[in-house]
């Protein structure tokens, strides 16, 4: 396959119809990596094509489960083979270190696999007691059609496959759009469903911009279902996209996330280290560039000046670099325009009478290598009030915001007060506390006294303007599935409800 044929059509390796092409860059030193095609409407036209002619006409839809399943595991086989050539592949295209790259290549393998598991599962549908001997009632499963995926550029494999895999697993067909910045292990990806396979025309692939591709995608009367991770701004437009075909659509938009530290969290050492850090691995974790970031610690006033001066002297301390070299924990930012994004909101934050208490600039050239790289200190700001920009917005890198509460309800009331809802975090060693603290939280995920971890087993998604419906989980599964009611007469006798 040529660099610039990344367009995966009907089971073809293309490039696009216009010949346009675009580079990709290396975030750590600002290189071009490679180019890739870039797509268009009239690719994303012809790729639609491709994927409703396999749902209509081709084998996968009316593929029994089991072996639906067991091409699922195959791939997993071979993320697992290749693994350490895509974590490299992510390390290279997103910034962030090779060992979550090689995290991100296991997680990826355990949702598919959980898929093909969860796909067997009730497969026979579920019986209906109509209390009728006479009748036969059953709820049964059948994929949507044809599925638009449109994935982020912070952890492009990961999100891929939470949409990949139960979209494959449930019957479907799919024309999936990575995000331009970056595209390249979701195009091996394609290559390995290829290789495990998947019938052609099952699983299509248009590298490109949002605008045209994914708006194209969100809009057509070809498309089933839209399922979108990203932005608010461009969520928004998904939906607006495809409101007029009504067809269904998944959002995830991001969260500006809580992180809930009680005094009694840290009453010793051992606690208060443990605290810090993990306050260190949510907010700096992938240098922010997480949409469940613990941005926001939420701290109890009489422990906050030793937290923050810890957390401070801690992140201060981590290592900035290439991620594919030893020793680096944490990478450059993914873009230049990342970059200066992060740039504004600390910029902003200072304006309004936040505390930069370490980091809240680019490090010294002589701190960092490359020093060309798109790279931002770890950045804590204190003294933060909740009608700062830095707290209302999501920054999407490497800033943590410090609050102070006295009592239990305005902590609440601080971690609630968001239009977002993903998730959040509570620490505490009063198991009580901890579990009414999480209770009350309106965000989709809550940890209790750690931060981070998910299961493919469990529902991810957010309230509020965190998006609708959920990744993962049975959930997971039934976003791509339509419910259908066979109601079944063994014996059909006249009603005489007319007399004629």
């Amino acid at each position: 396959m040529a660099a610039l044929e990344t367009l995966h059509i009907g089971g073809v390796w293309r490039a696009a119809a216009s010949g346009a092409t675009r580079e990709v860059l290396d975030p750590a030193d600002a290189t071009v990596i490679t180019e890739v095609a870039e797509g268009g409407a009239e690719d994303t036209d012809a790729a639609v094509a491709a994927a409703r002619e396999a749902f209509d006409s081709g084998p996968w839809p009316h593929t029994p489960v089991a072996e639906r399943s067991a091409l699922l595991r195959r791939f997993a086989d071979l993320l697992q083979r290749d693994r350490e050539e895509i974590a490299l592949l992510e390390s290279r295209d997103t910034g962030k270190t090779v060992e979550e790259g090689r995290i991100d290549v296991d997680d990826v393998t355990g949702a598919f696999r959980y898929f093909a598991g969860l796909v067997l599962d009730g497969s026979g549908g579920r019986v209906v007691d109509a209390e009728d001997p006479d009748v036969h009632s059953v709820v049964v499963h059948e994929p949507v059609g044809v599925c638009a995926l449109i994935t982020p550029w912070n952890y492009p494999l990961l999100q891929a496959s939470w949409k990949v895999a139960p979209a494959l697993a449930a019957g479907n067909t799919f024309v999936l759009k990575p995000s331009e910045i970056t595209p390249l292990s979701t195009v091996h990806m394609i290559k390995l469903l290829a290789e495990a396979g998947l019938p052609e025309g099952v699983a299509n692939l248009v590298t490109g911009a949002g605008d045209p591709v994914g708006a194209r995608m969100s809009e057509h009367p070809g498309v089933d279902l839209v399922s979108f991770t990203g932005g608010l701004a461009s969520g928004t437009k998904v939906a607006q996209a495809a409101a007029p075909t009504v067809k269904k659509v998944a959002l995830e938009l991001g969260g500006k996330n809580p992180n809930v530290v009680f005094a009694d969290a840290c009453a010793t050492d051992e606690s208060f280290d443990t605290a810090v850090d993990q306050a260190l691995n949510a907010a700096f974790f992938h240098s922010g560039q997480v949409c469940s970031a613990g941005a926001r610690l939420i701290i109890e006033e009489s422990v906050r000046d030793r937290f923050v001066a810890e957390l401070a002297r801690r992140a201060a301390a981590i290592r900035l670099g290439r991620g594919t070299e030893e020793g680096v924990e944490c990478g450059p930012l993914v873009s230049a325009q990342q970059l200066a994004k992060v740039e504004g909101y600390v910029a902003s934050a200072r304006e309004e009478g936040a505390v930069v208490v370490t980091g809240g600039s680019r490090p010294e050239p002589s701190d960092v290598r490359p020093a060309s790289g798109y790279f931002y200190s770890p950045t804590v700001l204190d003294h933060c009030r909740r009608d700062m920009r830095v707290i209302r917005e999501e920054t999407f890198g490497p800033i943590v915001t410090v609050e102070t509460f006295r009592t239990e309800r305005e902590a609440v009331t601080l971690a609630n007060d968001t239009e977002y809802g993903l998730a959040g975090a509570v620490w505490s060693a009063d198991t009580g506390r901890a579990r009414r603290v999480a209770g009350q939280l309106r965000h989709g995920t809550v940890w209790i006294n750690d931060y981070h971890p998910y299961l493919p087993q469990a529902e991810w998604g957010g309230f509020g303007r965190s998006g609708t419906g959920r990744e993962l989980g049975p959930e997971g599964l039934a976003e791509y599935r339509e419910s259908k009611h066979i109601y079944q007469n063994l014996n059909p006798r006249p009603q005489r409800w007319f007399a004629g």
